[in-house]
């Protein structure tokens, strides 16, 4: 399951997409940035920047949590963690979209 902290951006929506798109399992944790919800210690844990989006993907890497911050970096873990929207093989090595 993945953790998904968000508000509303465009951004964000970016973020919903792909986990719609992907069909991976994730339960959304809203964060009132009006409120200042993003600057909360337990927020700031997630994201030390405290901006959305972040996610915690609790079946990460080795089966441990792993959590991934900045829309650029979760739509390319969500991709590699999908095997989707990804080439095969990324140029100069061998790396699978799956691995």
């Amino acid at each position: 399951m993945i953790d998904f902290y968000a508000l509303t951006s465009p951004n964000v929506q970016k973020i919903y997409i792909m986990l719609e798109e992907t069909g991976l399992p994730y339960k959304e944790v809203f964060v009132d940035v009006w409120k200042g919800d993003n600057h909360q210690p337990e927020f700031l844990k997630i994201n030390p920047n405290g901006k959305i989006p972040a996610i915690v993907d609790h079946d990460g890497p080795g089966g441990k949590p792993y959590t991934v911050i900045e829309s650029g970096a979760i739509l390319m873990y969500l991709a590699r963690r999908a095997a989707a929207f990804c080439p095969r093989t990324w140029p100069g090595n061998t790396t699978r979209c799956s691995g």
